[in-house]
């Protein structure tokens, strides 16, 4: 084809020149290539000898021998050596080899001459030696090689491309990327290819998916495009370089999975487990666990897990299937998705109806019925046209015990699962296991220590003459442990009431059971009828000595002797004690280290009792100071822990106004008052237990008291039977009056014949009747068996027959010793007639 264009053949890289000879010898046409070759102008050579001008002058000769063969008719072909003119400056010029085709010619005249064809050896050698480079390239390349033609047919490949896709090299010319890829990936191809073709601008790493001929195996392909030219420059094709990737591919997947897997399980071990709630980190599990590892997922729990038996929940006798489980989180990322893996329901059951909150069992042959009996996860793979086609059920194993399964499930458009993601499943399972029997054995510790701590507080509502009383215990949440707070309300001789709150410093079992030895400890002085401050510090020793492996005796010896100090442990509380006398009105307190007692006086604001704290209990070391006021009929007294008043929202100084604000106002029930408290301060934060004890004073009418000074002669035992009649008339108690004389008879005598001083004879009525006898003697009377020749000394034991308690006690000027009768309505009845067994024990 005629064409004005360069022809960009080979005659573009070896640049032919050409010349002729007349029939003299000399040079008579010099064309522009020969110019360019030899660097001389057509000027300087027409008409001159060619040997004498170009070839060295060692071979002239030789050249003018081969000149008149050409000239006699011969055709000639061979290596000339040739040498550049001199340059004008003088400089020689450079030498070089010049392979000339000589064919013998005719002038217009008839005369022989010659036509000569030159080309420059050093580009001929350039050529082999490129070529020779561009063979073993093209043809030893490891690498699949292409050239695209104009058309984007394939014009050549190498062995490489050719080994992969069959056949031999010259099989593939005239194909097109259609005949070797799937259609979205070969129209992506060719866009690719014309791109570069019509803009010159290479392109690398293609990423191109396809298959190999006979194999289903997806392969990965890097190519690299760019454009090829001619020698002259103009477009010739699209050269591509195409490298199997698919290792690379797989490694890159691999090490993805391999992070994705880390990073599930950091997730997993920041997320799992923030929750004491077995259901809380059921659903944790699930929002790790979906969507980045699977597209759905459940998970069921051991019924008895839940109900709190004490066996290993996976445990049973039934050998149709598993034991019952129950249906705690379901988290999907799909919709329309089955609650269950198909697999693991038996025939004829619908998956859907295994739903949150449901129970059931998995049959016997299922697979995940064989997850729980063996402890290993196993596979499910569903079926034809399922929209979940791999599932892998993974028991949670926590300390060797199955307690529950998790099936984590992939739906169509998902790889299934393969063995890393089933190592992955295995330990996100396992985590959460650990985590929930962790929760389990949490919630079974708090529950015993909440049974126990409740066990140890006062049954009901308390009861205490002159006082109307209330009381609040609030339970930490199941976030905390349980706490060391408690409070009693102690009858002590003589209608009057001790109230007791303290607070165990610590949480859980250890705090609970410490709680328990205190208040025990703290009854047990009470009934001594010791002072506040003499209980307190009786406390104090005890406290010490709770920690100590010998008691409190060993923990004073612990203190001069560091190792054995060192393995004590420090039990600390604070307590605040207060005795109440209802006659008087007046009640004593002693505080270590709690928060002070609040007063409110009818039409007063609340005011915080200037209480010495002291320091808490098991410190030791310092003495406890008493406080007695006197408080007004009416008047309302709050004791309570600092779980009522202090969180980490509220400072306890904000706590303390709130309280005193939300028991001011009008006067309401006790009762009211107490929930209206725990409703306006936060008290459910759950962040420590709180106890709260409230009392309305409500003194003894004077005409529920009988008080009389007697003087110490022996008439005045007559005289204080006559006033305890009189008294007990007026009270509408003739039933007690024969019982109440004696009584007061032999506790007057006592007075007279042991005591000291002025006697004095208190009558007390409540809901039992109380008589007490006062003298200035320090030495307690002290109840003993008499012997048989003794007269006497029997007195104590008739006390202690008749009436329904005595006692004696210590007071500031000397003791009281008591007695207390029941009312003839009362719930418990005092016997009032001996029996004849009774009479006799005596002697």
């Amino acid at each position: 084809m005629w064409q004005s264009s360069p022809p960009g053949s080979i005659y573009d890289y070896i640049r032919v020149a050409s010349f002729s000879l007349g029939a003299d010898g000399c040079v008579e046409q010099w064309s522009s290539r020969a110019e360019e070759l030899f660097g001389v102008a057509a000027r300087d050579v027409v008409g001159r000898d060619p040997v004498e001008v170009f070839v060295p002058e060692e071979h002239r000769g030789r050249g003018h021998r081969e000149v008149a063969e050409i000239l006699d008719g011969k055709e000639w072909t061979g290596l000339v050596p040739f040498r550049m003119p001199a340059a004008p400056s003088g400089a020689a010029g450079a030498e070089g080899v010049a392979e000339i085709y000589v064919m013998p010619s005719e002038t217009p005249t008839g005369e022989r001459g010659a036509l000569c064809l030159v080309v420059d050896v050093r580009a001929l050698r350039r050529i082999e030696t490129d070529l020779a480079a561009s063979q073993a390239i093209f043809g030893q390349s490891p690498f699949g090689f292409l050239l695209f033609g104009m058309d984007l047919a394939v014009q050549r490949t190498n062995r490489r491309f050719a080994a992969v896709f069959g056949g031999a090299a010259d099989d593939h010319r005239g194909r097109t990327v259609h005949d070797y890829l799937a259609p979205p990936e070969a129209d992506r191809m060719s866009a690719a290819l014309k791109r570069v073709l019509e803009t010159g601008d290479s392109m690398t790493d293609i990423q191109i998916t396809g298959t190999e001929p006979g194999s289903t195996e997806r392969r990965q392909w890097s190519v690299n495009l760019y454009r090829v030219h001619s020698g002259s420059g103009r477009p010739v094709g699209v050269a591509g370089l195409a490298t199997d990737v698919t290792r690379r591919h797989r490694a890159a997947r691999e090490a993805a999975d391999a992070r994705r897997n880390l990073a599930l399980l950091n997730e997993a071990g920041a997320r799992i487990g923030n929750s004491l709630d077995l259901e809380t980190t059921a659903r944790e599990l699930l929002d790790v666990a979906v969507p980045g590892f699977c597209d759905l997922a459940s998970v069921d729990l051991y019924q008895g897990l839940l109900s709190g038996d004490e066996a290993p929940p996976g445990v049973t006798d039934v050998t149709d299937g598993s034991a019952e489980l129950r249906r705690v989180a379901f988290a999907s990322a799909v919709s329309d998705a089955p609650l269950a893996a198909p697999g693991c329901v038996g025939p004829g059951e619908d998956p859907a109806e295994i739903t949150v909150g449901s129970v059931h069992r998995y049959p016997f042959g299922t697979p995940c019925a064989k997850a729980l009996r063996t402890g290993r996860a196993r596979a499910v793979h569903g079926e034809d046209g399922d929209l979940v086609h791999s599932t892998l059920a993974v028991p949670m194993v926590a300390h060797d015990t199955v307690i529950g399964l998790v099936q984590f499930s992939r739906t169509k458009g998902s790889e299934p699962f393969g063995e890393r993601d089933r190592a992955l499943a295995t330990e996100l399972a396992s985590r959460a296991a650990v985590c929930m029997d962790n929760a389990r054995l949490y919630r079974r510790e708090h529950e015993r220590a909440l049974i126990l701590q409740r066990s140890l507080l006062p049954p009901g509502d308390p009861e205490a003459a002159g006082l109307d009383i209330a009381c609040r215990y609030l339970p930490g949440n199941t976030a905390t442990e349980v706490g060391g707070d408690w409070f009693d309300v102690i009858e002590l001789p003589g209608h009057r009431t001790a109230l007791v709150v303290g607070d165990v410093m610590g949480r859980g079992l250890r705090a609970a059971v410490a709680m328990g030895e205190l208040r025990t400890a703290v009854r047990t002085l009470a009934l001594l009828d010791l002072e506040p401050a003499e209980v307190l510090s009786a406390l104090d020793e005890i406290a010490r000595g709770l920690g100590a492996p010998g008691g409190a005796q060993q923990a004073s010896r612990a203190a001069h002797r560091s190792r054995e100090a060192d393995l004590s442990e420090v039990y600390l509380a604070t307590c605040v004690y207060a005795v109440y006398d209802p006659v008087t009105r007046r009640c004593t307190f002693a505080n270590a280290g709690h928060l002070p007692p609040i007063v409110v006086e009818p039409g007063e604001e609340p005011l915080l009792l200037d209480v010495p704290p002291g320091m808490p209990l098991g410190v030791g070391g310092e003495p406890f100071e008493e406080v007695e006021v006197e408080l007004p009929e009416g008047s309302l007294l709050a004791l309570y822990t600092d779980g009522l008043v202090e969180s980490r929202e509220h400072p306890l100084d904000e706590g303390l106004r709130d309280f005193r604000t939300a028991m001011s106002g009008p006067v309401r029930p006790l009762e009211d008052v107490c929930d209206h408290v725990l409703n306006t301060l936060d008290t459910r934060h759950g962040e420590d237990d709180i106890a709260l004890l409230m009392a309305r004073i409500q003194g003894l009418p004077a005409a529920s008291v009988g008080d009389w000074r007697l003087p110490r002669e022996p008439r005045s035992v007559g005289r204080a039977r006559e006033l305890a009649r009189a008294q007990l008339q007026s009270w509408d108690l003739e039933d007690l009056v024969d019982t109440t004389e004696l009584l007061v008879s032999e506790l007057v005598t006592n007075a007279l014949r042991y005591g000291e001083g002025e006697v004095r004879l208190r009558l007390l009525l409540d809901r039992t009747l109380v008589c007490e006898v006062w003298d200035a003697g320090l030495v307690q009377p002290r109840r003993r068996r008499a012997r048989d020749t003794d007269e006497g000394g029997r007195g104590l034991q008739l006390v202690g027959l008749l009436s329904a308690a005595w006692g004696a006690r210590r007071t500031p000027r000397g003791k009281t010793v008591w007695f207390e009768l029941a009312l003839p309505d009362g719930e418990s009845q005092a016997a009032t007639e001996l029996s004849v067994d009774q009479l006799l024990s005596m002697y």
